[in-house]
């Protein structure tokens, strides 16, 4: 979502500076073309010739050297994007005051780009009132801030001020400037990972999903502007953007109260849970204790409802519906039928027999059935890139 992106950095003199780096070389591995302005105190903190090396572009410092002028007005109608990280108390107090006494707070004053600042200050010096002030003079000026975070601090004290992660960082950019277009204005709801079904405070029945898809499928989601809902189960796994709206259940019984809750006002519904088909009949309060005298132990099982046929079945005329399919046998056969029975739009066929594919793994291959006939075949490639292709088969099947 970077290629091709101008992103112009400023420097300020914070001990922070030293994330900068990994910073640069992340965007760069994106795709995006990045220059770097920074102030004198900044060279403190981290080199000019580390930064030259991971950019490719000569660090600036100085409104002129020896012969040569750096035109500051040129920079900022260079860069798409123009990020002061890590930004400094005394720097922010420039920027909120006009204050043009070095390159970076020229080329500042002269861009034509959004403008983005990452703080970075301990504790004491973010909660003071001058620094509230300036933060609200500057954000009133339409600079957009990244959140600081609450950790550990140059002082050595825990508390608010810590500058966002460079990977933070870069997913502020994307989600802000860089998503796409094919699902703006729609709102998406996905489920994603295992149920947990009850036998005991100990004991429950489960499956090896590990949610990785479903993850995917909402940012991938998101990225192509949509609004996205994501109900998911038991998982790991975090998402790298805030603006997706993350319900988090346990069993089938409360996946499916979600989804009614969720599902109708839902332009596309992703279903990519591996929900349990059986529920234990009864859950023990207390734990079940084994007996010596016992070689066996019967459990009694009922069947969950099957969510995606009832969602099929209160279809709204707008709407369009995905499920998923894993199977072992009869693969092609067996989705054919779950994609009629369930009376839904389309179906993705996962198969345990592919090598790298299926639960637990970071590479998946598909094939998409839709009801209209079409069918799309995808090797093996990451869940990252399977996603997007899932979303361009959605897109597509919206617009024909």
């Amino acid at each position: 979502m970077l290629r091709e992106k101008k992103i112009l950095i400023g420097i300020t003199g914070s001990v922070a500076a030293y994330k900068i780096i990994n910073l640069v070389r992340l965007l760069v591995k994106a795709g995006a073309e990045v220059k770097v302005v920074m102030t004198a105190s900044a060279k403190n903190f981290v080199s000019p010739l580390v930064l030259e090396t991971l950019s490719k572009n000569v660090v600036l410092e100085n409104l002129s050297e020896s012969s040569t002028w750096a035109n500051h007005v040129a920079l900022g109608r260079w860069a798409d994007i123009f990020l002061v990280a890590p930004l400094s108390a005394n720097t922010l107090a420039k920027m909120a005051n006009g204050i043009c006494d070095n390159l970076l707070m020229a080329v500042y004053l002269s861009a034509t780009c959004p403008v983005v600042a990452a703080p970075a200050m301990d504790e004491d010096m973010w909660l003071h009132p001058a620094t509230k002030r300036n933060v609200a003079l500057i954000t009133g000026y339409g600079v957009q801030l990244i959140p600081v975070e609450n950790g550990e601090l140059a002082s050595g004290l825990i508390g608010e001020g810590r500058m966002a992660e460079p990977e933070t960082m870069v997913n502020f950019l994307i989600s802000h400037y860089c998503r796409g277009t094919l699902l703006k204005d729609k709102t998406v709801l996905v489920t994603a990972g295992p149920t947990y079904e009850p036998i005991d405070p100990v004991r429950f029945i489960g499956n090896h999903a590990s949610g990785k898809m479903g993850f995917a499928i909402a940012e991938a989601s998101y990225l192509e502007g949509a609004n996205v809902i994501l109900i998911t189960g038991p998982t790991a796994l975090h998402l790298s953007y805030n603006a997706i709206r993350k319900i988090a259940i346990t069993t089938a019984n409360e996946l499916l109260e979600q989804c009614m809750i969720e599902a109708p006002k839902a332009d596309i519904v992703i279903m990519n849970a591996a929900v349990a088909d059986y529920t234990p009949l009864e859950k023990t309060p207390q734990k079940i204790k084994k007996e010596k005298s016992e070689t066996k132990w019967q459990l009694s099982l009922v069947k969950t409802t099957d969510i995606l046929a009832l969602l099929g079945r209160q279809k709204l005329p707008h709407q369009y519906i995905m499920g998923f399919a894993l199977e072992t046998e009869h693969e092609l056969k067996n989705s054919l039928e779950k994609l009629n029975t369930k009376k839904i739009d389309s179906i993705v066929l996962n198969s345990l027999n592919d090598a790298q594919a299926g639960f637990g793994h970071d590479t998946n291959q598909i094939t998409i059935i839709s009801k209209n006939g079409h069918s799309e075949t995808i090797t093996l490639k990451p869940k990252t890139e399977l996603a997007k292709d899932i979303v361009l088969f959605i897109s597509k099947e919206l617009d024909a």
